[in-house]
């Protein structure tokens, strides 16, 4: 399967090959309902979304290692060794994911201020532990939910300009973030970390103290039954803007953003179905679940790659 979607890509060069499949090895064992979504693109636009999980994901160990014999200096110094080793001007990076990214950066003209803008934030994490409101919180994500989402619009392409569809993909990538903060409270508690804004949390009476007390307990006191109630009423509203985008979207790449969202926003249903016990357990879909929502998404993603090689007769810009 590898060596096809290689092939449609029109990565011959050996070592950029071996690059390219270290990047889908990482991305299969490590996001699985991402790894998931990607199958439904067409072969030759997943090498390239591989890559650039696999960037992320250097950075994210990086930060989440829990070994506390690496302290925060070295943490930073290890970002900031990615970030030199990215950033600089050489074409045959030893590392083969660096490697990769950087050949799917230059290929489809994706800004490196986009993975500047992620790195920011990446470098928040070693010194910020509380977000004292939206905005905040905002900023955090805007490098570390929304590059992401804007990274990968030029793979999966627009029917129009890309700045049409940019708000909807930054948007995506924050409702996706925001499900993880829901999901992995307790989790990131453990991580000295709240990404819920204070002052929010505040207005129904809930503070770290309480939250500690519910990951003690485990169980969710009903304060933080109600703010996290309303914490998933921004995620769920946050996903209906970004749905509003995947018809800006090329149209071989639709299912498998529609998958996507689809997949990623049932965690929401079932967090939500839990009575919001997030402090006794990690909220996942089933295989079932997965299984169905995967399956009408690669009907659907035949269909599209099946009129694109008849020909549609329109226009895609920055389309792969």
């Amino acid at each position: 399967m590898i060596h096809s979607e290689l092939d449609a890509a029109g990565i011959d060069d050996p070592r950029l090959r071996a690059a390219y499949r270290r990047c889908r090895e990482i991305n299969a064992t490590h996001g699985r309902t991402f790894f998931l979504a990607t199958r439904l693109l067409a072969p030759d636009q997943r090498p390239a979304v591989h890559a650039l999980y696999g960037f992320a994901r250097y950075a994210d160990d990086i930060l989440d290692d829990l070994d506390p014999a690496i302290g925060a200096e070295v943490r930073a110094e290890q970002l900031q060794r990615l970030a030199d080793q990215f950033f600089a001007e050489n074409e045959r990076h030893d590392d083969p994911v660096l490697a990769a990214v950087s050949h799917t950066v230059r290929r489809y003209g994706i800004s490196k201020d986009l993975f500047d803008d992620f790195l920011a934030s990446m470098r928040m994490d070693l010194t910020v532990t509380d977000y004292p409101d939206r905005d905040a919180l905002n900023h955090y994500m805007h490098g570390s939910a929304e590059a992401i989402g804007l990274q990968l619009l030029p793979i999966l392409g627009a029917i129009g300009p890309t700045d049409e569809a940019a708000p909807y993909a930054a948007a995506l990538g924050r409702a996706f973030q925001l499900t993880n903060f829901l999901r992995d409270v307790d989790e990131d508690l453990m991580r000295n970390r709240i990404y819920l804004p204070a002052d929010e949390l505040r207005s129904y009476g809930v503070d770290r103290e309480l939250l500690m007390w519910c990951h003690n307990a485990n169980r969710t006191d009903p304060k933080v039954r109600s703010a996290l109630t309303a914490q998933h009423a921004i995620a769920r509203q946050t996903y209906r803007f970004a749905a509003r985008g995947i018809a800006l979207l090329a149209p071989r790449s639709r299912p498998c953003v529609a998958t996507a969202l689809t997949l990623y926003s049932a965690i929401l249903d079932r967090i939500e179905d839990s009575g919001f016990a997030v402090f006794n357990g990690r909220a996942t879909v089933g295989n079932a679940r997965r299984a169905q929502v995967a399956a009408v998404g690669l009907l659907r993603a035949w269909r599209a790659r099946a009129g694109t090689a008849v020909g549609s007769g329109r226009a895609e810009f920055g389309a792969a």
